[in-house]
């Protein structure tokens, strides 16, 4: 028998679980960062600066979903394939593996940037590796191994291909509450960049037909490579982003 409920939402915080939305189940998502709570008052602690993702995700198969997004940080736009592989069964295979693949779009791009910029320019791509695993009823954990290919780099000397391996867990605090982390390990970042390494802690709540989930983290961007590749905050620095993830499903 498979073992269900590794995570409940679609994202531990910034990296996608192995959860999987349903056959014909239609969801839509909403990720919103404010801006850094390192401004103070004078933005309201980031709630003046903010960015949002919209998404739509379908299942086709119970193994088998498609999303599209919308993002206001660099206007992109992203389409996703998300697929199980295998499920972790109760005395049988220890883990769940899921497949993410992610094509992204930045529109925000012109010529003042990049000169006769094209599209090869605009288009960043991403695939993962989801693992995890369910040790209890409380405890979840997942390994993500990623590469991810940016189309136009904010640092000259950072290669357009670049690998990280993510982590990140759940432990379930009551019947409707859980803590949740995850930690983006970027492999080959160039010496001198000024972006880090995303790091984020939350909370999820289950509310019926919906999970809502409360994090900070220092990663504005919520596509793959933005928040993988051009974190600039500092969690030493008190520079960070309060955030949330609303998920509905019809």
């Amino acid at each position: 028998m498979s073992v269900v409920s590794a995570f409940k939402g679609l994202k531990i915080v910034n990296f996608e679980s192995t959860k999987m939305v349903a056959k014909k189940d239609f969801y839509f998502v909403v990720a919103h960062r404010f801006g850094s709570v390192k401004t103070g008052i004078k933005d309201f602690f980031g709630l003046d600066n903010a960015n949002t993702r919209l998404s739509f995700i379908y299942g086709f198969e119970d193994w088998l979903n498609l999303g599209v997004s919308r993002s206001s940080f660099n206007k992109t736009y992203d389409l996703s394939v998300k697929y199980r592989l295998i499920s972790q069964e109760e005395n049988g295979f220890p883990v769940t593996i899921v497949g993410y693949s992610q094509a992204a779009v930045n529109t925000l791009l012109d010529d003042d940037l990049i000169p006769e910029v094209n599209f090869s320019d605009r288009l960043s791509v991403t695939q993962q590796i989801l693992i995890s695993r369910k040790f209890s009823d409380q405890f979840s954990f997942e390994i993500i191994p990623t590469v991810f290919n940016e189309g136009f780099v904010d640092f000259a000397q950072q290669d357009n291909t670049q690998f990280a391996l993510g982590f990140g867990g759940r432990y379930k605090l009551t019947k409707r509450w859980s803590f949740n982390a995850d930690y983006g390990w970027h492999l080959n970042r160039a010496i001198g960049s000024e972006f880090k390494n995303p790091l984020s802690i939350g909370f999820d709540l289950e509310t019926g037909g919906h999970v809502f989930q409360l994090h900070f983290t220092n990663a504005q961007p919520t596509y793959e490579s933005g928040f993988l590749g051009n974190a600039i905050g500092d969690w030493s620095d008190g520079n960070f982003y309060f955030g949330f993830n609303l998920s509905r499903v019809f």
